[in-house]
């Protein structure tokens, strides 16, 4: 069996920018500097495109601080034995089909209208959209904090809002529900159990319509017209300072600061429309 070059000589700890050898220090290493990485990303405005590109820079972002090959695909095959299936591990990508596996995924997404479909079936496909991505597995560690944050990314840009914050706080039941719809093997058959990602994922973006639906009306009570680029704006501003803003907070946002980028468009809040008045 080939030796792991991820790992420390006769160790199961990763290789890590800290030199840390033990691996409950490297893991609450790992996970305050990305829960710190993880809050900046929030932040951030929709990417321009979604591909493999992108989705190695989310994970250099997120785990830059931890690892050297932090953004770069897995260079051998991995298996992880999961409690749920009784230690038996997902059958992952190989490592020489990572890029060809996540770009044809991503393509299928980039390619398909997601606002045609109803509620119900948005659900199963970005349910279906997500498993298979982090299927693949492109990395050696963090797979699942980075697909769930790009794909997460990804249904925002298309005008559907989604309640990441949801799979961050039951991050155990995500890992082993991704798990339970992948379980599918040439030996034991298909053992898929997609039900239980389903049933999350429902629950975020319920929510992610309630708080878009929530911010239309915020945005409308300040006099303006709830446009799709207004409502993503305020969004990124509340998300910004962590907190719900007023109508009057957007009536002055508009008038006090004309060119704060990423929060509130004063040319185009100013612009009010007719039916608004």
């Amino acid at each position: 069996m080939m030796r792991d070059p991820y790992l420390y000589p006769d160790s199961d700890v990763l290789r890590n920018l800290a030199g840390i050898q033990d691996s409950e220090e490297l893991k609450n290493m790992e996970a305050d500097y990305t829960l710190f990485r993880l809050s900046e990303i929030a932040e951030d405005k929709s990417p321009e495109q979604f591909d493999f590109c992108t989705l190695c820079g989310l994970h250099y972002r997120i785990f830059q601080d931890v690892y050297e090959w932090a953004g770069k695909p897995r260079k051998i095959n991995i298996e992880k034995a999961e409690a749920v299936l009784g230690e038996i591990s997902i059958v992952y990508s190989d490592c020489f089909d990572i890029a060809e596996d996540a770009e044809r995924i991503l393509r299928s997404a980039n390619c398909f209208d997601w606002k045609q479909d109803s509620f119900e079936k948005v659900v199963i496909r970005f349910s279906d959209f997500m498993a298979d991505l982090w299927k693949v597995h492109p990395f050696r560690e963090g797979n699942t904090r980075t697909v769930v944050t790009f794909c997460s990314m990804f249904i925002e840009a298309q005008g559907i809002y989604i309640e990441s914050e949801l799979f961050k706080d039951n991050a155990t039941y995500m890992r082993n529900a991704l798990v339970a719809a992948n379980a599918v093997f040439d030996d034991l058959g298909d053992l898929r159990k997609p039900g239980y990602l389903y049933r999350i994922v429902q629950d975020a973006l319920e929510r992610g319509q309630k708080m878009k639906d929530q911010v239309a009306e915020t945005i409308r009570k300040s006099g303006f017209s709830d446009t799709e680029e207004r409502i993503k704006q305020v969004i990124l501003w509340n998300r910004k300072e962590k907190r719900e803003h007023l109508p009057e907070e957007i009536r002055e946002m508009a008038k006090t600061y004309p060119a704060r980028q990423g929060e509130i468009d004063s040319v185009e809040l100013l612009e009010k429309s007719s039916e608004s008045r």
